[in-house]
């Protein structure tokens, strides 16, 4: 049995798999709340105690970089540490990538239906694979092909510099800026990222603020709650909140093809795209995806497509698992 893990910020998800003939069969998801935790082995001793099964590898991908086997994850206070992981699994060792590596291998194993394409393109057969996730933070990474098979891009693209392209993302920009000194690529593009945009345009309008959606951002999601508004036409300044995160979305979507010149197509994950999905398919995405001047000709022919699979990142982890062996 392969354990698979995703583990991030707000989730920790968990599964077990079994490989045959190639193919992954999922035979158990658990999902856990990170923040009631303290370790990841606190969770997988609860998970095994449970649903106890004998392991024939492991693999997790983390919401964090992972440097010398050892992962201090972005938006939670766990350290994880491969060789303790495996110790607690009794396993020779455990592999530890990073949450967009895993949702990039997921891609090679999703089936059609998982997927909507934004724009068909033509894909080169072989060639780097670009995958870009809004959830709670940004991720950013890739796929290239080694000769034999495709090996994951580690990145922590999601923390470049943000970069205006208009007059009024640079006073979004001068809005931010007291506010976090830098500002990042993930502060306007994640869960997060939509609450920063919310407040931009709250402070530009002398419209108070309704007190349903006050209150619906103080009980639950508040950035689910700006975008649900948003889509229903309820509220101005979550509608605008909505545009301009789409916008800015396509545009570092764009900027990571070029990054990684990846003309073997490009994979929108994240937990916020297929809830927002009749906004990203309007158009504005793309056009700020292609929008790069001279080089929009080439970004035409990438092949685009939003992942709807919440599973993907899991499915990833076990692909790895599977594989990794022949990746040393």
């Amino acid at each position: 049995m392969i354990l698979a893990g995703d583990i991030g910020g707000t989730k920790t998800n968990l599964a077990y798999f079994e490989e045959k003939d190639g193919k992954l069969t999922t035979k158990l998801v658990k999902s856990y709340p990170s923040q009631q935790f303290t370790t990841l082995n606190e969770v997988l001793r609860l998970l095994r105690k449970d649903h106890p099964a004998e392991l024939s590898a492991a693999a997790f991908g983390i919401a964090g970089p992972i440097v010398d086997g050892r992962s201090k994850l972005t938006n939670l206070g766990w350290t994880i540490d491969g060789k303790d992981v495996a110790a607690a699994l009794h396993l020779p060792r455990v592999g530890l990538i990073n949450d967009l590596e895993a949702t990039a291998y997921g891609t090679l194993r999703l089936d059609q239906e998982d997927i909507v394409v934004l724009n068909k393109g033509a894909a080169q057969p072989r060639r780097t694979i670009a995958v870009i996730a809004a959830g709670t933070g940004l991720g950013e990474g890739a796929l290239t092909w080694d000769g034999k098979q495709y090996r994951s891009v580690s990145s922590e693209g999601g923390h470049t510099d943000f970069g205006p392209r208009n007059e009024l993302e640079v006073e979004l920009l001068r809005f931010l800026l007291p506010r976090f000194g830098r500002v990042s690529c993930e502060r306007v593009v994640s869960g997060p990222g939509m609450l920063n945009l919310y407040q931009f345009f709250r402070s530009r309008t002398t419209s108070p603020e309704p007190s349903w959606l006050r209150e619906q951002m103080a009980s639950g999601d508040a950035p689910a709650a700006i975008s649900q508004a948003g889509m229903e036409g309820k509220d101005k300044a979550c509608i605008n909140s909505l545009d301009m995160f789409v916008t800015l979305y396509g545009a570092e979507a764009g900027n990571l093809a070029l990054k990684f010149l990846s003309t073997g197509g490009v994979y929108i994950g994240g937990g916020i795209a297929p809830k927002i999905l009749p906004w990203i398919q309007r158009g504005e995405f793309i056009e700020s995806f292609m929008s790069k001047g001279r080089y929009r000709a080439l970004l035409e022919q990438m092949p685009i497509s939003v992942v709807l699979n919440d599973q993907a990142a899991l499915i990833g982890a076990a692909h790895y698992a599977a594989i990794m062996d022949d990746l040393c």
